[in-house]
């Protein structure tokens, strides 16, 4: 499997309330030159989250209750900016499974579905509970395409493609499927 599989998640909530941020804000171009994936989210939000010395600022993104969340709630318009497959990366490998917004940019949203990040676009009501209500409970089901927020905040539909819910849900990427398809795809070339 290429990521862990994504069916349910009941996460503490991190809020960005910030709109417009960008791939480059998610991590800086300079960060650009490796092909892995591992330790890319000590490099997410880079500049948000260190001195130019290294240390380390007070962005909450530096503190342990961070560390433990699984959902991040952005502002609207988030992962907007120039396509890059890091971003995504970088918020798998920090510990994010889901990102929450009003608008995920296009590009940015097609990435996170290929690379187990579960991006979803949430009717503005709803994004506006989450970025008032910091650090709440909210549970994710992808199964029934459900946002569950606390407190009577509501139950909240999103839309998914069945290709990608498929591969989430079994922890697959496109390379994956196909490679899960083998069988079907000999035997199909056997009957031509």
């Amino acid at each position: 499997m290429s990521f862990d599989p994504v069916i349910s998640i009941t996460s503490t909530t991190l809020v960005l309330p910030a709109s417009n941020i960008d791939t480059d804000q998610i991590i800086p171009a300079r960060f650009l030159t490796v092909t892995g994936k591992e330790g890319l989210g000590k490099l997410a939000f880079y500049d948000w989250r260190y001195e130019k010395d290294g240390s380390d600022t007070d962005h909450i993104l530096n503190t342990n209750a961070a560390k433990a969340c699984q959902i991040l709630v952005a502002g609207h318009n988030f992962g907007c900016g120039s396509s890059r497959e890091h971003a995504p990366w970088a918020l798998y490998d920090y510990g994010f499974r889901v990102v929450i917004s009003s608008e995920i940019a296009d590009i940015f949203h097609a990435n996170s579905l290929k690379n187990g990040l579960l991006p979803i676009v949430i009717e503005k009501s709803a994004h506006q509970w989450l970025l008032d209500h910091p650090s709440e409970n909210v549970h994710i089901d992808l199964e029934r395409q459900k946002v569950r927020l606390p407190k009577n905040g509501g139950t909240y539909s999103f839309k998914i493609d069945p290709f990608s819910k498929h591969c989430l849900t079994h922890g697959m990427d496109e390379m994956d499927y196909l490679q899960d398809q083998i069988k079907a795809i000999s035997a199909y070339e056997t009957n031509l």
